[in-house]
């Protein structure tokens, strides 16, 4: 596993001795995932393009165009910020937007194994009001 390697956990957090917090193997491929898919592109002053665009989408409608947007946004970023993983699908899924979450199911192979995984990622939305607005 050393292509995978380590690396800080996330969120940042000290261990039992009191000294930051490393992960390694597939854990680490997780959360460099999650933290792609959480971070908005400009929220890194010396990144400034790291990121995934969903968060613009925060206010859009939960429909198809909704949906093939996201998956665009995080083909685009986990290609381009996570190289130890190759896409095989990236689905929307609309069951739970009533309550305001869509759920991004991520699925993906780890280069180095051709280990088939999967990583579902809550997004959330504002859901329309009931009057309309």
């Amino acid at each position: 596993m050393d292509f995978i390697g380590r690396g800080l956990s996330f969120p940042v957090r000290t261990d039992a001795t009191g000294s930051v917090a490393l992960v390694d193997g597939d854990r680490e491929i997780v959360e460099s995932i999650r933290l792609i898919l959480a971070t908005a592109p400009g929220e890194r002053p010396m990144r400034p393009e790291f990121g995934c665009a969903i968060h613009d989408l925060v206010f859009a409608p939960a429909d198809s165009s909704t949906a093939g947007q996201m998956a665009y946004e995080v083909r685009q970023s986990l290609e381009r910020w996570e190289p130890r993983i190759d896409l095989t699908d990236v689905i929307v899924d609309f069951a739970e937007a009533d309550n305001g979450t869509l759920l991004i199911d991520i699925r993906y192979v780890l280069r180095n194994t051709n280990d088939p995984r999967n990583l579902v990622f809550p997004f959330y939305v504002i859901p329309p009001h009931e009057d309309g607005a």
